[in-house]
């Protein structure tokens, strides 16, 4: 069950914090592209979000697996560390270059400050779920 969650957890997180802040900024005019893309997507032409959200949710399992049983401090730092690494690289190093995606400085840091959040949302919603006791 507790695996369920955390796919949960990293869902919820891609869908919220990710996509939140993804939107605030496109209401800034740092990204050219609105949020929430339901452009459908190969293999099966699920809506890019979607699909975005379910990676998020592998994502999520595989940090659980790291930041479960870490002190408060270390669960809470390392979750937006790891959120905003792991993520980032394999979108920058393969995922970008498979769809054709320039990869730029920008990209970089705007994907390590989108995945950061989504991170820090992967704990908060781990924590909402009554997986961590600790404050």
């Amino acid at each position: 069950m507790i695996w369920l969650k955390a796919f949960i957890a990293g869902l919820l997180a891609t869908l919220i914090f990710h996509q939140g802040l993804f939107g605030l900024f496109y209401l800034l005019g740092m990204v050219p592209a609105a949020p929430f893309n339901m452009t459908s997507v190969p293999p099966i032409g699920v809506p890019a979000v979607l699909s975005l959200a379910f990676f998020g949710g592998l994502w999520g399992i595989a940090i659980w697996a790291i930041i479960r049983h870490l002190g408060t401090a270390a669960f809470w730092s390392l979750a937006i560390l790891l959120g905003a690494i792991g993520p980032t690289v394999v979108a920058m190093l393969v995922v970008f270059p498979i769809k054709g995606i320039d990869v730029t400085a920008q990209t970089w840091v705007g994907g390590l400050l989108l995945n950061g959040f989504w991170g820090l949302g992967l704990a908060v919603f781990m924590k909402l779920m009554g997986e961590r006791k600790t404050v």
